[in-house]
């Protein structure tokens, strides 16, 4: 699997040439939020805001007193993130091909040049972190670890080569709400890491149930994820660790209040219990669609519920 790089060129051609036939006409405003991965900079801002709202929260600063930082935060860490987004379409554009998922992103489809994706990347990558310079020096050099690890460590390092690739991913991915805390408080109150943990062992749990979902996808590219190195058994138990990994969490946030952590707790515990209710479906893929679609309603659930908390 290291040498995943070394592709067949008939296999490329083959896709590419089925790509003409099966990508519907799509618009350049569309390509756009393709290219930059608009889910992934939505989901992000989540995380970043609540890692904003919480730090002007405890730290008595009011959030209306500085929506210039909302601002600033909100846009720097966006552009920062969406350039990355569009550097890894650049720099997986060969694989991008053999996988259903990725195969009409327009780095594959041909609509748009390579070299202006690069440099639209590398434009997005500046113009947020100049938005990030108006708030701490510390929201910048976390919101640049963050591109570092995606871009570097992740795309270009783990992600062909080696099966921990999720969770060198998720460094990355458990970055926002750091630099949304860090915009309004550089010293980095305790909360702040923990809200990084929260979000850093989420990702694997959430990648390995759509890994086992697109698990021929990735067997096909030549990405070693652990579904399909380690089979799907394998996959389950390391999914179910992940999610223990979760329970002593909420228990760190006492500021956020009893009912925070109930609710925390509730969401944990119900997503094991998922695991273990959906098994008598015996169906591999099944259960790891219903684990998808829970992970994503455990986070948006979870940050929501800690700006809703401290309005109460």
């Amino acid at each position: 699997m290291s040498d995943s790089r070394a592709l067949s060129d008939a296999a490329i051609e083959n896709g590419e040439r089925s790509l003409q036939q099966d990508i519907p006409e799509t618009t350049v405003w569309k390509d756009f939020l393709a290219l930059i991965k608009i889910g992934i900079v939505n989901s992000n801002l989540i995380t970043t805001f609540t890692g904003l709202w919480l730090a002007l929260h405890f730290s008595g600063k009011g959030f209306f007193n500085n929506l210039d930082l909302v601002l600033y935060t909100v846009i720097g860490s966006s552009l920062i993130i969406a350039g990355s987004c569009s550097l890894n379409n650049y720099i997986d554009r060969d694989i991008d091909p053999l996988m259903e998922r990725t195969k009409g992103r327009p780095t594959v489809t041909g609509k748009v040049n390579p070299g202006k994706v690069a440099l639209l990347s590398f434009l997005l990558i500046g113009l947020g972190t100049a938005f990030l310079m108006f708030t701490t020096v510390t929201a910048v050099v976390i919101g640049l670890i963050g591109v570092f690890s995606y871009v570097v460590l992740y795309t270009m390092w783990t992600k062909r080569r080696f099966v921990s690739n999720t969770i060198v991913g998720s460094i990355s991915g458990a970055v926002p709400p750091l630099i949304g805390w860090a915009a309004a408080d550089g010293n980095l109150d305790p909360m702040a890491w923990v809200l990084f943990a929260i979000v850093f062992i989420w990702q694997p749990p959430h990648f390995y149930a759509l890994a086992m979902r697109r698990v021929e996808e990735y067997r096909a590219a030549g990405v070693p994820m652990l579904p399909v190195v380690k089979g799907f058994n394998a996959t389950k138990r390391h999914i179910y660790i992940w999610i223990a990994a979760l329970l002593p969490l909420p228990f760190l946030m006492p500021s956020l209040g009893l009912p925070f952590i109930i609710l925390a707790g509730v969401l944990n515990i119900g997503w094991l219990l998922t695991g273990i209710y959906a098994r008598k479906f015996n169906d591999d893929i099944k259960w790891a669609t219903l684990m998808f679609v829970y992970s994503l309603q455990y986070l948006t659930i979870m940050f929501v519920a800690m700006v809703i908390i401290t309005l109460i």
